[in-house]
């Protein structure tokens, strides 16, 4: 790819995630919004002149059919992920598809086999692991800045005041606390202590069968991570990675964060890292880097990476006994 020519997006599923994901794309020098796409087309219309776009499809083949679109942001609810995802890929784009990857490991599995069948990149979205902040924890607890890792404590929580005929609490759209940011916490244990050996959860779950709030504690061999999901309250929003040499605290709201503070040896030092825009850009940045080097995956959020953190996720399902109905087909 010369240098200079920016690489066209397009974008599927125009809510709340993707205006901010759009803000920040559009202050990545080597990107472009070159169609949008919407089941309403008047929300797709409103979208595309915000941002400067001349196409705006009210069907998601209109975009997968246009050749001029090179990478797909896939921004819709959970449920429909897997199958635009693959069909995607079966158009020759590349994906960035948003977290969860999927409802479970099965879809999974089958979104990364498709990404190999047809050599196109595809990456889940997993911002936070692109975010400066936690790309230097990680590389600091890496290197022993703070010993082993003993327990991490994480939490994502918020009240939703309205939870009847709400995205979040509708099933069939994979609704609930856990796939929608319970899986953040999820990652950042997985992110530095990997696979655990036995997962523990409990839930408390809305009339729909949605999960209103979820706790999980991960075991492993020598450590332990305590995590919380809830639309019911609000939460510090801090993690707290502890080790034997001193802990970690990623500052609120940590899956987001601007800086970080290392405690050790009786003092504290808090290290500010600002992000560019929302945060977004450094995924972008990400999916551009791997576009020009031909890879169909990114070595700091792999493949594997997805399929380990979404069986994790399945352990905690399985636990609490949540079952989404696409599941059940």
């Amino acid at each position: 790819m010369e240098e200079g020519v920016k690489i066209k997006w397009g974008i599927i599923g125009l809510g709340k995630i993707a205006t901010q994901f759009a803000d920040d794309l559009m202050q990545v020098h080597d990107a472009k919004i070159v169609a949008v796409a919407s089941r309403n087309i008047e929300k797709a219309e409103g979208f595309a002149e915000k941002y400067n776009c001349k196409k705006a499809y009210s069907t998601y083949d209109e975009i997968f059919a246009d050749d001029e679109v090179e990478i797909l942001y896939i921004a819709t609810p959970h449920s429909y992920h897997a199958a635009l995802t693959i069909k995607a890929l079966q158009s020759n784009k590349h994906v960035l598809c948003e977290k969860p990857i999927a409802l479970g490991y099965k879809d999974a599995f089958q979104m990364i086999e498709a990404a190999k069948i047809n050599n196109k990149f595809f990456m889940e979205a997993f911002w936070t692991r692109f975010n400066p902040s936690v790309q230097e924890v990680f590389y600091k607890i890496k290197n022993g800045e703070i010993g082993a890792i003993k327990y991490i404590n994480a939490d994502f929580a918020f009240q939703v005041k309205e939870l009847e005929g709400n995205r979040m609490t509708d099933l069939k759209l994979g609704g609930g606390a856990l796939l929608d940011i319970g899986v953040y916490p999820l990652f950042l244990s997985y992110l530095l202590l990997g696979i655990p050996d036995g997962v523990i959860a409990k839930a408390n779950f809305h009339d729909s069968g949605a999960d209103l709030q979820t706790t999980m504690i991960l075991q492993y061999d020598n450590a332990q991570a305590v995590l919380h999901s809830s639309f019911l309250s609000s939460s510090n929003m801090k993690a707290t990675i502890s080790g034997t040499k001193g802990r970690i605290n990623l500052n609120s709201p940590w899956f987001m964060a601007e800086s970080y503070t290392l405690i050790k040896d009786n003092e504290k030092v808090k290290y500010k890292l600002p992000t560019k825009g929302k945060g977004y850009t450094y995924e972008i940045e990400e999916c551009h880097k791997c576009i020009k080097e031909n890879k169909i995956e990114s070595t700091l959020w792999s493949h594997q990476n997805s399929l380990d953190l979404i069986k994790i996720v399945d352990k905690v399902k399985s636990e609490i006994g949540l079952v989404y109905p696409l599941e059940k087909i």
